[in-house]
């Protein structure tokens, strides 16, 4: 069990850290539209919260694909 660890810790401190600038960037313009589509709701404009709702959906699934292709891409391959 104590050489498992080892390895582990070993794998653990060779792994660098890659960070992809358009994943938080992605995560605030998809709140950004979230607050703009529930405020526009609450102001009684529904088309517009729809519209915003939509865009919501769009910025959210291009996040969610920027971080698997960045999990693809700079992932190691065992």
């Amino acid at each position: 069990m104590g050489s498992a660890e080892t390895e582990l810790e070993d794998l653990f401190e060779q792994k660098k850290r890659v960070k992809n600038p358009l994943v938080p960037l992605g995560a605030l313009i998809t709140a950004g539209v979230l607050t703009a589509g529930l405020v526009s709701f609450k102001r009684g404009n529904s088309v517009l919260g729809q519209k915003l709702m939509r865009a919501r959906l769009v910025t959210q699934g291009a996040t969610a694909a920027l971080m698997i292709g960045s999990a693809y891409y700079y992932g190691d391959k065992f």
